[in-house]
């Protein structure tokens, strides 16, 4: 499951940089040489954004890639670095799987208005969707966490989160 995790939302933010790359090179080159940019860019630069960030959540989920503040732990005892760790793991997870509840309610509501962008016009109910799709899935990896042994633990050498 971990490997198809990784490799859909792998190739899902790899193409959605690549896409903001292409079209930002195209847009400055449209402005600079013929002067006319492409029009909706920004928008389309938004909504890239969107999925490179919410693709990218559950692979820093599943890597344990998140930022850390970790410069007391060496001196708490093992015993509560682990229910510390495991207490992280299921406030990030119960965080994760509420924003993607209301994500996933805010994608309906989209759907109901017709919500779209200013310019362009893109439904934005989809990516409200896919939004709350991939906030679930990192809840869903970090929930899984909360009582699996970090690389460290496993290895006898006591844990840093």
């Amino acid at each position: 499951m971990n490997k198809l995790i990784e490799t859909v939302c792998g190739l899902l933010t790899a193409a959605a940089l690549f896409a903001i790359m292409a079209l930002t090179f195209f847009d400055v080159g449209g402005r600079k040489l013929l002067s006319n940019s492409i029009t909706g860019s920004l928008e389309l630069t938004e909504l890239l954004m969107v999925v490179v960030i919410f693709a990218a959540l559950p692979l820093v989920s599943l890597r344990g890639e998140h930022v850390v503040f970790d410069s007391l732990d060496h001196y708490l005892p093992q015993g509560l670095r682990k229910i510390q760790r495991a207490m992280m793991q299921a406030v990030c997870a119960a965080v994760l799987l509420g924003l993607g509840w209301l994500m996933w309610q805010t994608g309906g509501q989209y759907l109901e208005t017709g919500e779209t962008t200013a310019q362009l016009k893109i439904l934005k109910a989809p990516f409200m969707y896919g939004m709350a799709a991939l906030c679930a899935v990192a809840g869903l990896i970090h929930l899984g966490l909360v009582f699996r042994p970090t690389a460290t633990e496993e290895a006898g050498e006591g844990a840093t989160l």
